[in-house]
């Protein structure tokens, strides 16, 4: 894995455990956004964006992911537990 998907894969693993918003370009990717998460995208993330869909694909619950509703509704929940924790 490369530092750059790397640090997407970290960004990632936040928003899921603890609720912790990513940066635009990925909360677009996120909230099913294309045009937002390609306009949004530097050089790197533009030329690795299957790879970056494809983990959230598999490596993520469908519940935190594919619309704005499903990503604000994962936000407030996991936040909620991570602070009660």
């Amino acid at each position: 894995m490369s530092d750059n998907m790397g640090m997407v894969v970290n960004s990632l693993k936040l928003y899921v455990e603890q609720g912790v918003l990513p940066g635009s370009q990925l909360q677009a990717v996120l909230e099913n956004d294309l045009y937002g998460a390609f306009s949004r995208a530097d050089s790197w993330r533009s030329a690795h964006m299957m790879d970056i869909v494809s983990y959230c694909c598999n490596n993520i619950p469908s519940a935190c992911w594919g619309s704005p509703e499903k990503v604000e509704a994962w936000f407030k929940e996991a936040r909620r537990k991570f602070v009660e924790e």
